[in-house]
């Protein structure tokens, strides 16, 4: 009994840490956990695309007369780079992209400067920032109307990198005790000049935006304004809300008292008439204890067309190509691609819904995501479907494969869409 005792006081002995094993002494490198003073990363990618060509649809008819075709490839490649510099109380903070590819019809490349701008941090509680800045405001995944300095999101990939406006911002944060824990100030004065962010709006003005932001019983709250005369004054509200650990909801209101929109009439003439735009936004996101992500919104597009008005251009374009067809002349067509940027945009109607799906490693396939995102316009009841899959098995690389569908009936937004469906594989590498 007592050499089995004995042999038991010594296996305790071997697992006790720290104080009993003084051989074993425990080192904390704290050079580790600090910031570096230079980060960098971005990825390099290659994308291919398949395209089946909608050849009844307005957009490929508008896009395509001179060279109809039913497929249509693509193979495009992209380098980003971003990252950032610090020293003592100043940081600088740049995102740059450059992509070409090559389809069926013509090569395309170019490079641009997203983000490069400077952070001070003039005190505990007060940044200012100077340059070249995207400004992500708003709760909404696919869409965001209170992004009101802010460049349209694509809903089929949201979470990409965009491209933002020079501009100076100054933000301004404190901490409560009690239901306010938290109060922000952000303001931002955005100048239009020639040269200097010409697409935003009338030129040789200097906008000024601000955001005022609460966390108020764990509730986050943002009160918005913009003025200027690049663009006319809006309004904006949004809210965000963790309801239980795993279910979230959010939304977003903006009013616009006079918004200028074009419209093209009957007679094929375009007028330009003033509207009181309120756009809302309303969404949840919900996380399920087998990791099954979902997140579904509904948008309200206030400036968006209706139905008889989208129809005028889709007519248009019918009456461009007869007319080409039987005369070779263009007018119609040329006349219709000068609005396309107007009707073709992603949801040019009211209202739309969006849905995403994505799973994590279903039925234990390591390193494997299946997602699905779909799209509905809700006037016309036309919808875009697309399954996707994602790997990330080898280090830093990541695989997506996906499939788009897109259907509706005629003069519908996706019945005319130029495609009717396209498969594309993405391949990723991350440094």
């Amino acid at each position: 009994m007592s050499t089995r005792l004995g042999r038991a006081t010594v296996l305790l002995l071997c697992l006790l840490p720290g104080p009993l094993r003084a051989e074993e002494e425990f080192h904390f490198d704290a050079a580790a956990f600090e910031k570096k003073s230079l980060e960098w990363g971005g990825y390099a990618e290659l994308k291919g695309e398949h395209s089946d060509i909608n050849q009844d649809g307005a957009l490929s008819r508008l896009n395509l007369y001179r060279e109809p075709r039913s497929t249509l490839d693509r193979l495009g490649a992209t380098l980003q780079l971003d990252g950032s510099y610090t020293r003592g109380i100043t940081s600088f903070n740049w995102r740059v992209q450059g992509s070409a590819a090559q389809d069926d019809l013509a090569w395309n490349d170019q490079a641009e400067l997203f983000e490069g701008y400077a952070s001070i941090k003039a005190a505990p509680s007060t940044t200012i920032e100077l340059g070249k800045k995207t400004f992500k405001w708003g709760k909404g995944y696919a869409w965001n109307p209170v992004g009101f300095i802010a460049r349209p999101k694509d809903p089929n990939e949201p979470e990409e990198a965009m491209e933002g406006f020079i501009g100076a911002g100054l933000d301004l944060i404190r901490s409560f005790a009690g239901p306010l824990r938290t109060m922000a100030l952000t303001t931002v004065a955005l100048p239009v000049w020639q040269g200097v962010n010409e697409d935003f709006g009338e030129r040789d003005n200097v906008n000024l935006a601000a955001k005022l932001y609460f966390l108020f019983h764990d509730t986050d709250i943002d009160l918005l304004w913009y003025g200027g005369n690049s663009r006319t004054t809006r309004y904006g509200l949004d809210f965000s809300r963790n309801l239980t650990t795993n279910l979230e909801i959010h939304g977003e209101l903006a009013h616009t008292p006079r918004q200028p929109v074009r419209t093209l009439m009957t007679d094929n003439s375009v007028t330009t008439h003033d509207v009181a735009d309120t756009s809302w936004l309303v969404g949840l996101r919900y996380l399920s204890e087998r990791e099954l992500t979902t997140i579904v919104e509904y948008y309200h597009n206030g400036d968006g067309y209706n139905t008889e008005e989208i129809d005028r251009f889709f007519n248009l374009v019918a009456d461009g190509s007869a007319q080409y067809e039987t005369t070779g002349a263009t007018t119609l067509l040329d006349k219709a691609a000068s609005l396309s940027q107007l009707y073709s945009r992603p949801q040019p109607g009211r209202d739309s819904l969006y849905l995403r799906l994505s799973q994590k490693e279903p039925f234990d396939l390591l390193y494997f995501a299946p997602g699905l995102t779909a799209i509905m316009n809700l006037d016309d009841h036309s919808w875009s479907l697309s399954p996707e899959a994602v790997y990330t098995g080898f280090t830093n690389w990541e695989l997506r494969l996906r499939f788009s569908l897109l259907n509706g009936a005629v003069f519908s937004e996706y019945g005319e869409k130029q495609n009717s469906n396209k498969l594309e594989l993405r391949i990723r590498y991350f440094f």
